[in-house]
């Protein structure tokens, strides 16, 4: 009986066409990942969009895998096996990968990568969702995430939870830029958990641990260095 087993070929029970669409599927959940890693690399965070694309696309492959790779069994009833094993096992391994996004932030301890680690678990989804061929629900899925992603966003609903930064300031050591400084932290709305200063040579070293209600971007550190040539450095 084994000997027949092991001679069994799925492919010899799939068609041209069942092939064709299994290739179609895992282009559009690789697709549909990529569009969720997109958002993520625009803003410049830890997983982009390969990152997306190859977890969606093994989630649509360990479906595929575990709907059709197991034909034998199926059809001959063995122990009454549950075919759907692998696709269970991606939820919590796909998890692992999400804690390794995860990280601290600043002394302050802060959590940073929630919505990165949510976003590789959802886009796992979205792949099992293609490869079991629920298409509907895969791009439903996919819309709602980006939804959240740029919608809420730009228009954070509820209370957002303070963003931990550390800064590091070089500049003279003059009362106009310490003011223009404080207005940036007050504009932020951060409050200092602590704070070292250098001074030498009229110039001045900061570094300071702050929380905020708003995120430190790239562009305020640009725009800051532009408008205040005396400040030498500005590092987030």
């Amino acid at each position: 009986m084994l000997r027949e087993l092991t001679r069994f070929q799925p492919q010899e029970y799939l068609t041209l066409y069942d092939n064709m669409e299994f290739v179609i599927r895992m282009i559009i959940a690789t697709c549909l990942g990529g569009l969720i890693g997109l958002e993520r690399s625009i803003r410049s965070k830890e997983a982009g969009i390969r990152t997306h694309c190859i977890v969606s696309l093994s989630a649509a492959l360990f479906m595929l895998l575990s709907k059709y790779a197991f034909m034998d069994v199926t059809m001959l009833d063995l122990n009454k096996t549950d075919n759907a094993r692998i696709a269970a096992q991606v939820v919590s391994g796909i998890s692992f990968l999400g804690a390794g996004i995860i990280f601290k932030q600043g002394r302050s301890g802060g959590v940073k990568g929630l919505t990165t680690a949510a976003g590789i678990w959802a886009t796992a989804a979205v792949g099992l969702s293609i490869g079991s061929g629920l298409y509907i629900v895969g791009f439903s899925a996919t819309l709602i995430i980006l939804f959240l992603q740029f919608i809420l966003h730009r228009h954070p609903a509820g209370n957002s939870p303070p963003y931990d930064t550390d800064l590091l300031v070089r500049m003279k050591d003059l009362p106009e830029l310490h003011k223009a400084l404080d207005e940036l932290l007050l504009e932020k709305k951060s409050t200092v958990d602590s704070t070292r200063i250098k001074r030498e040579n009229g110039q001045v070293e900061i570094v300071m641990s702050v929380r905020s209600h708003y995120p430190f971007r790239h562009e305020d550190v640009i725009s800051f260095l532009e408008q205040h040539p005396d400040v030498y450095e500005l590092g987030i």
